[in-house]
Order: C-alpha cells, then structure tokens, then sequence
C-alpha cells in the first residue's frame, strides 16, 4: 500500500510541530488520510478536529492542518480564539503556501513551512504566559485508519 510520507519526513514534521509550539500555548495538529469523507475538505477537517478534542484546549488556540493525499484535498482549520487574532486572510495564505509545495510533491517541507509560519502566529498572540505550560496535545501526526509513514 503506498504511503504519503516516509518515516523521516514523519519525525522532520514532527519536529516542525514541536519547533513551532516551543513559545506558545497554542496546539498544531497534522492529521492525514487517503481520501476526504466529506465533500468539502474544511469540513473534514472540523469534524477531524473535534474527534481530536481540540476544541478542548484552554484557549481555543488549536489549528490543524488536513490532508487527504489521495484525493489532492488540504484544509487549514483555527479555532476560534487563534481564528479571531488572525483572521480568514491568514488561513488562506497558509493554504495556498501550502498547495504550492504539495503541486511541487514536496510534502514534507509544505507541511512543515505552514507549521512553522502557523507556530510563529501562535507565538505573538498566544505566547506562554509562565515556564513549564503543558502541551494539551500531542505532537504526532495522527491517520486515519492505518495509513501511517511507510519504512522508506
């Protein structure tokens, strides 16, 4: 079965991830799976979103960034509280960054600009307001089903 990313540009996004949550309480997920369960690829990601409970961060100030690899559909969803600092223009910049690596095949250095550019946002409006604030979420990319990097 092919694979969206290899298991080296897995942990180089990770790593992006936790590079752009470092001065923040803000909370970057990467979800990504083969095909898109909703017409619109920004619903997906809202319903992936809640599945997450991402929702559930203090703040409001979690953002995921949804792929569906095999049917070429990405989305960029904010919370509330990151969507309000922000606003839609931001979302759509990242968006289209992030299609222009994608048409390119290069994943991995798409997924971590957005990540990185997103994470510096989280950084101006929510920076960390004391030393050891907790990460609410993981880091990881999640999948749906079994669709994680491949051994390459």
């Amino acid at each position: 079965m092919a694979k969206f990313l290899t298991q080296k540009q897995e942990k180089h996004i990770i790593e992006a991830i936790r590079q752009a949550e470092e001065a923040t309480s803000g909370e970057i997920r990467v979800h990504i799976e083969k095909k898109c369960k909703a017409e619109d690829p920004l619903d997906r990601a809202k319903e992936v979103f809640a599945e997450l409970k991402m929702h559930e961060t203090e703040l409001r100030n979690g953002i995921i960034v949804y792929v569906a690899w095999k049917d070429h559909k990405v989305a960029i969803w904010g919370d509330e509280g990151i969507h309000g600092k922000v606003g839609q223009e931001f979302w759509e910049e990242e968006l289209e960054l992030l299609i222009k690596y994608f048409k390119a095949s290069d994943y991995e250095t798409g997924l971590s600009e957005v990540v990185l550019q997103i994470g510096q946002k989280l950084k101006e409006n929510f920076p960390f307001e004391q030393k050891g604030e907790v990460n609410e979420l993981s880091d990881e990319i999640s999948y749906n089903n079994t669709e994680g990097a491949s051994n390459e």
